[in-house]
Order: C-alpha cells, then structure tokens, then sequence
C-alpha cells in the first residue's frame, strides 16, 4: 500500500470550453505573418520592376517621353487605393505582428518582425521625403511639351529619385527576408 495518494488526472475543464493553447500559439499570428509576407512581397516586386525595367527603359527616352510617362505612373500610383492601402498595411500589419508575437513571448518570431517593420519603415520615409516631393517637381512641369527647365528637372530627378528607389528595393527585400525568417520560426514552434 503506498502512503501517497494516486495520481489525479488532468485539471477537469467546464463544457464547451477549449483546453488552453500551450504558449506561443495563437490564431492571429500564422494569419499576420503571411499577410505581411505577401504585402511586401507586392511591394519589393514593384520597387525591383522600377529598378529593372521601368526606370532602364525610360532613360532610353528624351526628356519630353519621360517626363510624360513618369508623370502618367505617379498619376495611376497615387490614384490608386489599393495601392495606397497596400502601402501603408504593411508596416502595420507587420507592427501587428511583432505586438502578437512579443505578447505570445515567442520572443524569436517577434525580433525578425521588428527588423523587418525598421526596415519598411524607412522605406516609408524616403518615399515620402524624397520621392514623393520629386514626383510634385515633376508634375508641377505641367504639359512636358511647353515645360520651362524640362531637361535640369529631370536631369535632377533621375539623379536621385533612381538611386533612391534602389535603396528602397533593397530595404523591402531585407525586410521580406526577416518576415520570412519569422514565418519560419514560427512554423518550427508550433510543429512542438
């Protein structure tokens, strides 16, 4: 006869009620991860297309087509709200993110969110302190054909706005690198 008293079964839990998630899993993180994943995804294809193709392809052009099709992209661009709100969920959804993860103390999934919100971030602030402003330059030139100053302005533009955007580029694929890195130490921690 043993002296200590049998072992109790699990904790009774009250019907209709699920049994308590172990930590580090939750229902909005998967979600939030591949969404953000996507979304700068979108975003660093769209940058990387300027890069390759749009911005080559024009510096082929005198200044008048150029002036006039840039100014025709940043029109759609702006008049777009799809791309306006693709714009800016990103670094939320992506903040979101984090604020689960470090509330979840997955402490490994939520680090690379915060790399990766730092970097779209900054992309954000150079959009809107320098390409955005060069963008205005461009379309206060009006009609491209009876423009004043139409070669120094785009001279200007094409001087920084390209290089810019390459840095751009680079910040949304650094920051769908971490979002990856995430998705995949979370992926990890909920297979335990």
């Amino acid at each position: 006869m043993s002296h200590y008293p049998p072992s109790s079964p699990a904790p009774w839990a009250p019907p209709g009620r699920p049994p308590s998630r172990p930590p580090g899993r939750d229902r909005a993180s998967g979600p939030l991860l591949v969404v953000s994943v996507l979304c700068t995804g979108l975003m660093a294809g769209l940058f990387f297309a300027y890069d390759i193709s749009v911005m080559p392809g024009l510096a082929e052009l005198d200044d008048r087509t150029y002036a006039t099709a840039m100014q025709r992209f940043n029109a759609m661009l702006d008049g777009s709200a799809l791309f306006g709100l693709l714009f800016v969920a990103t670094l939320g959804l992506t903040v979101a993110g984090a604020i689960v993860a470090f509330r979840g103390k997955r402490r490994a999934v939520a680090v690379p969110l915060v790399v990766a919100a730092a970097c779209y971030l900054v992309v954000l602030v150079i959009t809107v302190a320098v390409n955005l402003p060069l963008n205005a330059d461009l379309e206060a030139l009006g009609d491209a054909a009876t423009a004043q100053e139409l070669h120094a302005v785009i001279k200007d533009f094409k001087s920084v706005w390209v290089p810019m955007n390459v840095v751009r580029t680079v910040l949304c694929v650094l920051s769908l690198g971490a979002l990856c890195f995430s998705l995949i130490r979370y992926g990890r921690a909920t297979e335990r």
